[in-house]
């Protein structure tokens, strides 16, 4: 039987599939089908997340104009026929934040039985709504914010501190909407779409304790402000389980990490039908130099004893990893462009690579991420990938090899997407 032909540009390939993965999880394609009846009283929408603004559309596209408020990353607004948009400050909150959360609490407590709350949540939402706990001060969530985004911790771990720090997190939010009906449309970037991760969960309830939080304290060695350490000491948590809003709320994904991947899959099958593709998870976390290390060893076995795939394959994965700094000062590159460096340093030659991050930003930069080539291997050969690695200053590595990845925001987030192409001729 004929082969079916190889593309004859890789890197396009590879831009290709990740363009068809940010498509199937749009909030304009998508979202509709979700949403509930309207009711007879108000319908008033809120939220908060990188993916908010492309849902609101969505939201308004199918009813018209609704009364509502939102809080977005700076840059991430999108034209609305009645909601109001807020940005706000990513990965640190500001005082827009906070000023933010406080409204929506307001909002939510000014329903009633007969009107519906439509929560729209995405990743990003645990630092654009700030409500600081009684006795915790914005400056103080900053500094527990910064010391997380250093620590290492995964995001499942920043957030069950979160919520136990927040007015506003933990399912705060819904309570404060009762007694009106509780609707929450949800765009996950967590491991395993946990609706109480996202965005910390503001309108579901909290199943980690404050116990937990504690631990996650004492594991990472966060160094708190002294307000922050009474909270946790004093056993104020998260809102009961057994609140009746939590019992008649409405909670619906409307798109994953996992769709993105598949979606990803097929459009690569559907440009190279033989190519093998396999998806190795959507929950790959870890530090992003180590996972990239790996990655790379996998390449390496692919290679040499056809296992445990022959080439030519595709290898996808997402979830999100973590970049520990410690106490050096860093340079510009966020997790994706990080973990590509890393996988470069050890990858056999002949390989192409993708990791951008979902929502188009790496990290505090422009980029989405970066792509490894063999064109970007020529450019960046007399380049010492191991010390830019060692400075955390991938993106300068990639942006003088030439393999900087820039969408703009996608508006939309299911974290990070790691696509691998190992051609039958990669040498080792």
């Amino acid at each position: 039987m004929e082969q079916s032909a190889a593309p004859t540009d890789l890197e396009g390939f590879l831009r290709d599939i990740f363009d068809a993965a940010i498509a199937a999880v749009d909030p304009r394609a998508i979202l509709a089908p979700y949403l509930p009846q309207r009711p007879k009283g108000r319908v008033v929408v809120m939220g908060a997340g990188k993916a908010t603004a492309r849902m609101a559309q969505a939201v308004e596209a199918a009813w018209g104009p609704c009364e509502g408020l939102i809080a977005v990353p700076h840059g991430a607004s999108l034209p609305l026929q009645g909601i109001e948009v807020v940005e706000t400050a990513h990965p640190v909150p500001d005082a827009a934040s906070e000023a933010t959360a406080v409204r929506l609490l307001e909002l939510a407590q000014g329903l009633g039985a007969d009107d519906l709350a439509l929560f729209l949540i995405s990743g990003g939402g645990s630092a654009l709504l700030a409500a600081p706990a009684q006795g915790v001060s914005l400056a103080d969530k900053q500094a527990v914010h910064r010391a997380l985004l250093r620590s290492g911790a995964s995001i499942s771990q920043m957030n069950i501190l979160r919520k136990q720090l927040s007015a506003i997190k933990g399912g705060h939010l819904a309570v404060a909407a009762h007694p009106a009906q509780v609707v929450t449309l949800l765009i996950s970037d967590v491991p395993g779409d946990d609706p109480a991760i996202i965005a910390s969960g503001p309108t579901v309830p909290d199943p980690s304790t404050i116990d937990e939080a504690r631990a996650i304290v004492g594991r990472y060695a966060l160094d708190l402000p002294p307000s922050v350490s009474a909270r946790l000491a004093s056993g104020q948590g998260t809102p009961s389980a057994d609140h009746p809003v939590f019992g008649a709320a409405q909670t619906n994904m409307i798109a994953t990490p996992m769709a993105a991947l598949r979606a990803a899959q097929a459009r690569a099958k559907a440009l190279w039908p033989d190519l093998s593709v396999v998806i190795l998870g959507d929950a790959l976390e870890g530090e992003a130099r180590d996972l990239g290390q790996a990655m790379a060893g996998i390449t390496q076995s692919i290679l040499r004893h056809g296992a445990p795939f022959s080439a030519p394959v595709l290898l996808l994965s997402g979830g999100e990893t973590t970049v520990t700094i410690g106490q050096t000062k860093p340079g510009r590159g966020g997790r994706n462009s990080e973990f590509l460096l890393s996988f470069a340093t050890h990858a056999p030659k002949g390989v192409y690579a993708l990791a951008c991050d979902t929502d188009g930003i790496d990290g505090a930069g422009t980029n989405a991420g970066a792509i490894w080539s063999p064109r970007v291997a020529r450019l960046g050969a007399d380049l010492d990938k191991r010390a830019f690695l060692a400075a955390h200053d991938a993106l300068q590595f990639f942006e003088m090899a030439d393999g900087v990845v820039t969408t703009g925001p996608t508006h939309t987030n299911v974290n990070d997407f790691r696509a691998i192409l190992i051609p039958a001729d990669a040498a080792l």
